[in-house]
C-alpha cells in the first residue's frame, strides 16, 4: 500500500512516521508513505498557499491551485497504476473515522491525504478533487496533520503483515463485533491486594472467552451504549 500525505508542515508528519509499528512497516517495505510539502506545488516566489476568503470573514483559506497540482504530480508519478483509490481531505465536518472506514481503506493500494489548515480549503477542492472527507472527532484542531497520522496508523495496522500477531488485530476494540475491548491483566496475579479475576487463571478457555464477552458487553453498555444500537455495516 502507498499513502501520500500533502501538508504545509511536513516535519510534523515525518518524525512520528519513523517510530513504532508504522515506522517498522515503512522500513520493512510493507507500506510506502510519502510526505509532500504543499509549498513545493506553488508557482510564485513567495510560495503562497493561502488567501483571504471571498465575501470576507476571519482567517485564511487554502488555495485550490497547489492542492490540485500536488495530486496531479502524485498521479503522474504513479501513471502506470492510474489515479489513487481515495483522495482524503481532513476536516472536522467530514465522515467520522471508524474501524469500518479504516478496514475499507486498508484494502486499497493507494491513498492520498490532504491536510486541511486555517479556516479550511477552497470548496472546489472538496467538490472536485477530494473523493471523501474524514474527521477523527467532534473537535477542531489547528490542522490536518494529526488526523492524517491517525488515519495512517488506523489503516496501516490492518494491512497484512504490519502487526506481527494478526489475532491481536482481529481482537481489537471495535473489531470484535463492534464492541469495546474486555479488561486485560498481566503478572503479578496479586498487586497491592488487588487480584486478577480467578477465571483468567483457571485455564478453561471456554469460560475465559465467555467472561471476556460479558465484560466487553458491560464495558460497551457503560461507556458507549450507542455502539450496541448501531447497525453493523461492512
Amino acid at each position: 500500500m502507498r499513502i501520500d500525505i500533502v501538508t504545509i508542515f511536513p516535519k510534523m508528519v515525518e518524525a512520528p512516521l519513523a517510530e513504532g509499528i508504522v515506522g517498522r512497516a515503512i522500513a520493512g517495505g510493507l507500506i510506502d508513505v510519502r510526505v509532500h510539502d504543499l509549498r513545493d506545488f506553488t508557482t510564485d516566489r513567495h510560495r503562497v498557499v493561502d488567501d483571504m476568503p471571498f465575501g470576507g470573514g476571519p482567517g485564511m483559506v487554502l488555495k485550490p491551485e497547489p492542492l490540485f497540482a500536488a495530486v496531479d504530480a502524485i498521479v503522474a508519478q504513479r501513471s502506470p497504476e492510474g489515479r489513487p483509490y481515495a483522495v482524503i481531505l481532513t476536516s472536522p465536518d467530514g465522515e467520522r473515522l471508524t474501524h469500518r472506514v479504516a478496514e475499507r481503506l486498508s484494502r486499497q493500494d493507494h491513498l492520498v491525504i490532504l491536510c486541511g489548515r486555517y479556516e479550511g480549503v477552497d470548496e472546489r477542492v472538496r467538490q472536485h478533487l477530494a473523493t471523501e472527507t474524514i474527521s477523527i472527532g467532534d473537535y477542531v484542531l489547528s490542522g490536518g496533520e494529526l488526523p492524517a497520522l491517525v488515519i495512517v496508523d488506523a489503516v496501516a495496522r490492518l494491512v497484512p503483515g504490519v502487526v506481527g500477531d494478526q489475532a491481536s488485530v482481529s481482537g481489537d476494540t471495535f473489531a470484535r463485533d463492534g464492541l469495546l475491548d474486555f479488561p486485560q491483566y498481566t503478572r503479578p496475579a496479586e498487586f497491592r491486594g488487588l487480584q486478577v479475576p480467578p477465571v483468567l487463571l483457571s485455564g478453561h478457555h471456554a469460560d475465559i472467552e465467555k467472561w471476556r464477552r460479558a465484560q466487553a458487553l458491560e464495558r460497551t453498555r457503560e461507556h458507549r451504549p450507542d455502539l450496541l444500537n448501531k447497525e453493523k455495516t461492512p
